[in-house]
């Protein structure tokens, strides 16, 4: 071999040793960041539970949860109660027994899955233990527990591109034009099939501030299944807040530090049981989120007897003063798999005209108006992107109040 071969052997073998070395520190430092990211976020518990469906709580005592971590929650003083609930929340009339097309209950018991393996003593918070392989699902460590940018439905967009540039698909009722400070909804449970493990399925609440723009403040509370997140397909309680348009603020659940909970006894993230099957049992969840008029923090209601934790105002601009627009209702990732729509299901995956025990709904809708009251909903709108797929009808009853089914199969012959 002349010199020059073997100058040029040599240089790709080192090439080849350097590319590999730059790789193995490449894998070490995310492994790293993994491993540091996870301490920051899984607190040392008092107490571990188990559950059935591989989730490890942990009990976590309440003042080392990971909202302590934000530096201006550092010396604060945490509210065990609200200073009010809005007025007119026990009011909600009983369900008649006349009534055919509405259950004969208010609701079907719902808990979540770890509760049959132990609770967590008093003075902690339950917590789902976060996983290395939970991590490393993200895009990166810094957008784990984080939802994508423009992520909202647009109900007033002028451009119905901009509304599905990021393959999130809605089926929405929503309020605006006027001041509101909560809204509360009961939302039918549903175990929807999602295509792609990086699609994901929703019901929620939208509490709203601001543009749509940089500077959105939104509050989200509702169920989901997100194997991205949770790496299965169980439906799960979740909550989410940004202060900016999901940039760099904010989270789900208590992926980051923000949301202060006092509850020991509902965990984020975990699993609900059981969920509604077509044509037989429904189960639904009630949810209620709401500013304290005295103190301004945000807070959260599961069912009549879980008051969850609070949001604290100063996290937010808009919304530290009141909201602008309230949406209920679903939300699918539609990624085109194989250029075709998604068939990841919203709701119960049936379209609303199929009614109760088929199709999903959302029930008692109220906002919280300026006085603390809870009061129907005016003027109350509707909005789907495509309504061969995934789709709304409202209507009002006296048991039902506001009301709405949604959703819809997505893929189909009039949604290819």
């Amino acid at each position: 071999m002349t010199k020059k071969g073997v100058v040029l052997v040599l240089f790709w073998f080192l090439s080849l040793i350097s590319l590999s070395c730059a790789a193995t520190l490449s894998v070490s430092r995310q492994k790293i960041q993994v491993r540091n990211h996870l301490n920051r976020l899984n607190k040392p518990p008092v107490k571990t539970i188990q559950s059935p469906d591989g989730d490890i709580i942990d009990c976590v005592h309440m003042s080392h949860q990971p909202a302590f971590d934000h530096p201006f929650l550092k010396d604060h003083k945490v509210q065990m109660r609200p200073s009010y609930h809005p007025e007119g929340l026990f009011d909600e009339n009983k369900v008649s027994d006349t009534d055919t097309e509405k259950p004969k209950q208010r609701s079907n018991s719902i808990t979540q899955l770890w509760h049959t393996n132990g609770k967590c003593p008093q003075g902690t918070i339950p917590i789902r233990r976060t996983k290395e392989e939970d991590v490393l699902r993200a895009s990166s460590v810094k957008r784990y527990g984080k939802k994508k940018h423009r992520a909202i439905p647009q109900p007033r967009s002028a451009d119905p591109d901009l509304t599905n540039e990021s393959g999130h698909q809605h089926a929405i009722a929503y309020v605006e034009g006027d001041k509101y400070y909560g809204a509360k909804a009961t939302i039918n449970v549903w175990e929807p099939k999602i295509q792609q493990p990086n699609e994901f399925s929703l019901s929620q609440l939208w509490i709203l501030g601001g543009s749509f723009g940089e500077d959105l403040n939104s509050i989200e509370a509702g169920w989901q299944v997100s194997p991205d997140l949770y790496g299965d397909n169980n439906t799960r309680l979740f909550t989410y807040w940004t202060s900016d348009a999901y940039q760099a603020t904010g989270c789900y659940n208590l992926l980051c530090s923000g949301f202060i909970q006092i509850n020991s006894e509902i965990a984020m993230g975990a699993s609900i049981s059981p969920v509604s099957a077509y044509r037989n049992s429904q189960y639904d969840i009630s949810i209620l989120v709401w500013k304290d008029p005295k103190e301004g923090h945000w807070w959260m209601q599961f069912g009549n007897d879980y008051v969850l934790g609070y949001w604290p105002s100063f996290l937010f601009s808009y919304l530290a003063d009141s909201a602008s627009m309230i949406e209920w209702g679903g939300e699918v990732v539609n990624s085109e798999p194989d250029g075709h729509h998604t068939s990841t299901q919203m709701g119960s995956g049936r379209f609303p005209e199929e009614g109760f025990g088929k199709s999903s709904y959302f029930r008692n809708i109220q906002v919280v108006d300026d006085s603390n009251n809870l009061k129907a909903p005016k003027g109350l709108g509707t909005f789907t992107e495509q309504s061969n797929c995934y789709d709304v009808q409202t209507g009002s009853n006296g048991d039902w109040g506001h009301y709405f089914y949604y959703g819809g199969p997505g893929k189909n012959p009039n949604c290819p």
